[in-house]
């Protein structure tokens, strides 16, 4: 048994002398984990960093085999974002995202191509955290968790979206949401179509679909929020906590 493709890692832990436990993600083979021998050797630990792309060939006896790994680094995301604590946060977050939910041998290849488009575009900065919070509703969506933003709950109605219920995921107008809006998690206008965005709607965004990766990707399988998702979210507030203090000033 074997393939070939194009590949993102998404995570390399070492194992035994100078090998690692690799997990990639294809387009057609979804989440993916093997042996990369000499994965954890020194001059091939640069290949098997979280972020970067490489052309992967996995090979095993059986199918249901581990299986390992031959890679060729073609784009270093993770040294390229390594200057940027941003763009950095954002990476990880997204690999640790990705390796942790998606269940293993699954195509996915919506949630890959939009990592791809994250890794490839990180240079662009701040903006690409509306990238990942839209990419995170797609993984969402990918899993069965799907949130519902097209319409309010209450009244049906498609402008003037505002929040989104906490419990189902559905949208809701301000004008409906009441005495019940400290109940409900902010919906940022990039969500419903807009092109702008802040800070504090990165934050709102993040807070957004974390509450339901926590919940049900990682909650149902009883484990909790990755660190490093966690981690984006909190520099992210303490950039929307700077601009709000900066604007009220």
């Amino acid at each position: 048994m074997d393939w070939d493709a194009p590949a993102i890692v998404l995570d390399a832990r070492p194992f035994g002398e100078g090998d690692a436990i690799a997990t990639v993600m294809t387009a057609e083979h979804g989440a993916h984990r093997g042996l990369a021998r000499g994965g954890a050797a020194r001059g091939r630990t640069a290949i098997w960093q979280p972020g970067n792309l490489v052309h992967v060939r996995w090979v095993a006896r059986l199918a249901e085999q581990l299986g390992s790994f031959s890679a060729e680094l073609v784009h270093p995301g993770a040294a390229l974002a390594m200057d940027d604590a941003l763009a950095l946060a954002m990476l990880s977050a997204a690999c640790v995202v990705a390796e942790g939910a998606l269940p293993e041998r699954e195509p996915h290849p919506r949630v890959f191509d939009g990592l791809l488009h994250l890794i490839a575009h990180l240079s662009q900065g701040e903006a690409m955290l509306s990238e990942l919070v839209r990419w995170e509703t797609v993984l969402l969506a990918d899993l069965g968790y799907g949130l519902n933003l097209t319409s309010c709950a209450l009244t049906g109605e498609t402008a003037g979206l505002a929040f989104v219920s906490p419990k189902t995921g559905r949208a809701v107008t301000a004008a409906a949401a009441g005495v019940w809006v400290s109940r409900l998690l902010r919906l940022p206008a990039f969500l419903v179509g807009s092109n702008e965005a802040t800070r504090t709607d990165w934050r709102d965004g993040l807070r957004l679909t974390g509450h339901f990766l926590k919940r049900d990707a990682f909650g149902h399988h009883h484990r909790p929020l990755p660190a490093a998702r966690q981690m984006l979210y909190d520099r992210v507030a303490a950039l929307a906590a700077e601009s709000e203090q900066q604007d009220a000033g």
